[in-house]
């Protein structure tokens, strides 16, 4: 299936050091147009959306499906250790998709997120007070605060032991580490099977002793039959684990980096924390922690922006090109807290906008004023080496941010 059109942009496109040249390749691909063919390492062709008008409309477009399984002739070759995790929202479409994310829509309502307001902080002070009692004055940040707060509070919400969090880290990476890269399916396998296996004894143990918490309401609705199966048991938890922690790893230690990257910027903020909302809304444009969206396919053969599309080709939309489109953004590269309007498109839109976007944008309130706050005196402690930015293919995140202070 999908287009067989020649493409020159996978060599730049996944190469190791395409974080560092994305913006200028996005720039130079947004010149030539809004949807781009380009090869998956796979050998599987695609389109690339780049342009924000044409991200905006592939994003809200019901001809661009999230579950392939329905598209004729489709053959799913995904191993049974990755597959059930594989029957989640944003692997749905209605009605499948209405109704997992109504099972998940009363955990993330906007008074259940200030409710979260206080707990948040508690875990934003701990975690400073001990990074303030480092004898050396030096810490990753990445590992000793934008990684644990928000795990922390998503294993509190799921009632997951808090122990367990740097588990969640390794089976995290490694299923992000498959996305469009088949060639990790193997090496991703006993991961997932060990997080099969963990979750499997969770949901026994909450099946006989629930709590409050949404493991708990999410087992017993799976015990009706009929509106949760066991599988979208499992990738229901894992998205959640996912999506709850993943976004806001990126969007601390980003945000992060952007400030101390434009220290006049920082300091406008220190002097006017009314800007905050703003701020965050800017680091989210500049450095958007989902650098693409999750897949699509085209469900039928259709044009769009000028290219003809064959029914099942895959699409992706470049959620960081998109938000650093001057065709929308003036100046699309300078880092400004005070831009208005900041309609950016980091946690996607349509039917499958980011459910956990509020809870993400409300620790990164905390999280980023209360390291400003407790340490005045951090300096970012890079040499002059490459930024160390992620590789997996869907996130914009860095794997380490020295710090001193």
């Amino acid at each position: 299936m999908g287009s067989n059109r020649p493409s020159t942009l996978a060599p730049d496109f996944f190469s190791p050091r395409f974080r560092e040249q994305a913006y200028t390749l996005y720039r130079d691909l947004r010149e030539k147009g809004a949807v781009h063919p380009i090869q998956m390492p796979s050998g599987e062709p695609a389109w690339l959306v780049t342009r924000y008008d044409a991200a905006l409309a592939a994003l809200k477009d019901p001809r661009f499906i999230k579950n392939p399984r329905t598209l004729p002739d489709w053959k799913d070759d995904l191993p049974e250790e990755i597959e059930v995790f594989d029957e989640h929202m944003l692997a749905a479409d209605p009605p499948d998709h209405t109704r997992l994310r109504n099972l998940v829509h009363q955990a993330f309502t906007p008074r259940m997120i200030e409710g979260m307001n206080h707990r948040i902080q508690e875990i934003a002070d701990t975690l400073l007070d001990q990074i303030a009692s480092t004898p050396s004055r030096r810490c990753d940040l990445i590992d000793a605060y934008a990684f644990p707060l928000p795990i922390l509070v998503i294993c509190e919400m799921l009632g997951i032991p808090a122990d367990d969090r740097k588990r969640f880290r390794e089976w995290s990476n490694a299923l992000l580490a498959t996305t469009n890269r088949p060639e990790k399916m193997e090496e991703a396998r006993p991961k997932m099977k060990e997080f099969q296996e963990y979750l499997g004894e969770l949901f026994h143990m909450r099946r006989s002793d629930p709590a409050d918490d949404l493991v708990s309401r999410l087992v017993h609705v799976e015990e009706e039959g009929s509106r949760l199966t066991s599988n979208e048991l499992y990738s229901m938890i894992f998205l959640l684990i996912i999506a709850g922690h993943e976004t806001t790893v990126n969007l601390i230690g980003n945000g992060v980096l952007a400030l101390f990257q434009h220290r006049e910027q920082r300091e406008l903020l220190r002097r006017r924390p009314e800007l905050l909302d703003h701020a965050v809304e800017e680091i989210l444009r500049y450095y958007s922690p989902v650098e693409m969206a999750t897949d699509r396919w085209a469900a039928e053969d259709l044009s769009f922006f000028g290219e003809p599309i064959p029914q099942g080709s895959l699409v992706i939309v470049a959620l960081g090109s998109a938000n650093r489109d001057k065709s929308q953004f003036p100046e699309p590269d300078r880092f400004d807290i005070t831009r208005q309007p900041n309609r950016h498109l980091a946690f996607g839109m349509g039917i499958h906008y980011c459910l956990g976007a509020p809870l993400a944008r409300l620790e990164a309130k905390i999280a980023i004023p209360t390291l400003l706050e407790r340490l005045p005196e951090l300096t970012l402690d890079f040499g002059e080496e490459p930024l160390p930015w992620r590789q997996d293919f869907l996130m914009r995140g860095l794997t380490k941010l020295p710090v001193r202070f």
